[in-house]
């Protein structure tokens, strides 16, 4: 473990606490052999259905998703703490894998086992500096829900209001940090044996977001300021924080009811269109993202209900963004440029929102473009199918090693981890969304002032 602790992860509570040497190496040790043994199972059936069989490929290659998916769920409930997070984002791509990652790992969106009331009673009780009683005229002991970091208990004030607590686990921030190190170990070793997939860059910025979902005082600011930005819209809800009852670790808000957004058949027995929630669900975060600058980075289905309308209720703002005007304009210029397959102006765009390669040629850019848009847009998809998902898995890599990436704006990252998400969601609710009609109208927003300044 002592090539781990050179890895430096910024950004948690000043002298946070990690777990004993032991217990770091024992939690090192599981994600190494989980890793370990989903790499090695993948590579047999490569290598076998390369030179001596490729009958039943696709059945082997569906039986050891199920394994590996199997493994996963097993070691992240074991873990807890950061490999539930990864599990998560992993059972929302039910746009790009295979569904026995998808259903196998979902569970995990809202119900990992949870801690003992006990456990949460001193939490809550050395946090607010007051006893439970004293906060809460009722309190359920029994979670409403139990994610990676926290689980949220649904509580009723003494003024009468009803609210969920959302309450961090103990020792969590340390076990993350641990578990952070540990991941960029793993990945440095698989972009060693597989070149063409180095996701070290994507860990790094992870590593800087994380933290900010250990600070729920900040997830408060992030709630308000989106309850603010939609003030006028009536059909998003973001549930009122209660700043008195809120602390580092823990968060009390309004108790907000409405249906998962990845429960189709709840939707449609209230009558819901999930056509209608797809769309609707496109347009609201295309205003947090391309209108307001500010936006919520983690719509997986855990974080977002629906109520009848439809209006979406949005949840769990840990992990929310803001970025300069400049940058938001960037997105949208770069948005417009692909939609009308400008090359210069893709290249433009790249550039100004910081993307650079390593001998400056373009042609890297515009494949990430046409493949993260631009072919969706030609073939009139609200999401990222299985057959532009292949194309994606064979042609970026030769892309990447003729002329690799150096440097990705993190702000970018962060809004193509939303758009996968929503397209995630968008394969779930058989979404019929027009993104060229969709996203045409912020271009022209930003491109008409400019049309008419230059006249």
């Amino acid at each position: 473990m002592s090539s781990t602790s050179s890895i430096s992860v910024p950004g948690f509570a000043p002298n946070t606490p990690e777990p004993a040497f032991r217990t770091r190496a024992w939690r090192f040790a599981n994600v190494a052999w989980l890793a370990a043994r989903i790499y090695a199972g993948y590579k047999a059936i490569q290598f076998w259905t390369r030179f001596v069989s490729d009958r039943n490929r696709e059945a082997l290659y569906r039986r050891q998703d199920l394994r590996a998916a199997r493994a996963m769920y097993a070691t992240a409930v074991r873990l807890e703490g950061l490999l539930i997070k990864a599990s998560q984002f992993i059972a929302t791509r039910a746009d790009i894998l295979p569904d026995e990652w998808v259903s196998t790992l979902a569970g995990l969106h809202d119900r990992v086992p949870p801690r003992p009331f006990a456990v949460i009673r001193d939490q809550i009780e050395g946090e607010l500096k007051r006893p439970l009683a004293a906060v809460f005229a009722h309190f359920e002991p029994v979670p409403i829900a139990s994610a990676s970091l926290a689980q949220v208990h649904a509580a009723r004030l003494h003024d009468g209001r009803r609210c969920a607590v959302k309450v961090q686990y103990p020792g969590i921030e340390g076990i993350v940090r641990a578990d952070l190190r540990n991941m960029m170990l793993v990945l440095k070793w698989l972009a060693w044996l597989e070149r063409d997939f180095d996701f070290q860059i994507v860990a790094r910025e992870v590593m800087k977001y994380i933290p900010m979902e250990l600070d729920f005082e900040h997830e408060a600011d992030n709630a308000r300021t989106i309850r603010k930005n939609f003030a006028g819209c009536d059909d998003v809800v973001v549930p009122q924080v209660y700043r008195e009852f809120t602390s580092r670790r823990v968060l009390t808000m309004e108790l907000v009811d409405g249906i998962k957004v990845s429960d189709v058949a709840a939707l449609d027995r209230a009558g819901i269109d999930k056509r209608a929630v797809a769309q609707k669900l496109i347009d609201r975060f295309c205003d947090m993202i391309l209108r307001d600058g500010f936006f919520h980075a983690d719509p997986h289905p855990g974080n977002i209900l629906v109520q009848p309308g439809p209006r979406l209720v949005l949840l769990d703002f840990g992990l929310a963004k803001d970025f300069p005007a400049n940058v938001r304009e960037g997105m949208v210029r770069l948005t417009f440029a692909i939609l009308i397959s400008d090359r210069a102006a893709i290249i433009r765009a790249f550039t100004e929102l910081g993307f650079r390669t390593r001998d400056g040629s373009p042609e890297t850019l515009l494949a990430l473009a046409d493949l993260f848009l631009g072919q969706t847009l030609r073939r009139n998809k609200a999401y990222a199918d299985q057959e532009l998902v292949e194309k994606f898995s064979d042609e970026l890599p030769r892309a990447l090693r003729a002329n690799p990436i150096v440097e990705v704006p993190g702000d970018v990252l962060l809004v193509n981890r939303v758009m996968g998400l929503l397209s995630g969601l968008g394969k779930t609710l058989d979404s019929q969304v027009n993104l060229f009609a969709t996203l045409m109208p912020y271009a022209q927003r930003l491109v008409a002032p400019q049309a008419a300044t230059s006249a």
